[in-house]
């Protein structure tokens, strides 16, 4: 996925400024799944008005700084529907918890269950936001389709939190169960 790409689809939304984009949007919702720091949103918005996908109106504020809000050009929703139309490739992974269990065997047990129950924590954590997002439910004859593609992005980050969690107890388990002879029983 391309950054510019999620601001296009961001600003099909509403026109935003950077600081929108980065503290309404990007850290409320695409967050669970695309980050970016304020500095990337900047220059690309600057790319994007180059290209000719967005366009930038100067809003005159007496007691702040103006705003430079940003809205998305037709040929910003054209360049976001070709993206939409490419087949996207499968995601490479880059996830060091793994590469610690596939190298824990030189670990004793107790430190390798403390990290599974860090990683538990941080997991359920993220569960519990994802659940806490507002959302209607998918039967509710109101939700429209733009709202049902966000549920069913929201549903996915929760499937994954609930796969990662009992792969988790799996670990520990198993874990468990292969305690070296000699090493006291792990708490």
């Amino acid at each position: 996925m391309s950054l510019p790409h999620a601001i296009l689809g961001l600003l099909t939304i509403t026109p935003m400024t950077g600081y929108d984009l980065k503290h309404r949007a990007f850290d409320i919702s695409i967050a669970h799944f695309w980050q970016a720091d304020q500095a990337q949103i900047y220059r690309t918005l600057g790319s994007m008005t180059k290209a000719g996908w967005a366009e930038c109106v100067v809003e005159i504020q007496d007691a702040r700084p103006n705003r430079k809000v940003y809205h998305i050009t037709e040929a910003g929703r054209e360049e976001l529907r070709r993206w939409l139309h490419m087949e996207q490739a499968l995601p490479v992974y880059r996830e060091p918890f793994l590469v610690q269990m596939f190298f824990a065997g030189e670990l004793d047990t107790a430190t390798i269950l403390d990290h599974i129950a860090r990683q538990r924590a941080g997991h359920e954590e993220r569960l519990s936001q994802y659940q806490q997002i507002p959302m209607p439910p998918p039967d509710d004859p109101d939700l429209d389709r733009k709202h049902t593609f966000w549920r069913l992005t929201l549903e996915f980050g929760i499937a994954l939190e609930e796969t990662y969690l009992r792969w988790l107890d799996q670990c520990e388990a198993a874990i468990r169960s292969k305690e070296p002879p000699g090493e006291p029983p792990a708490p």
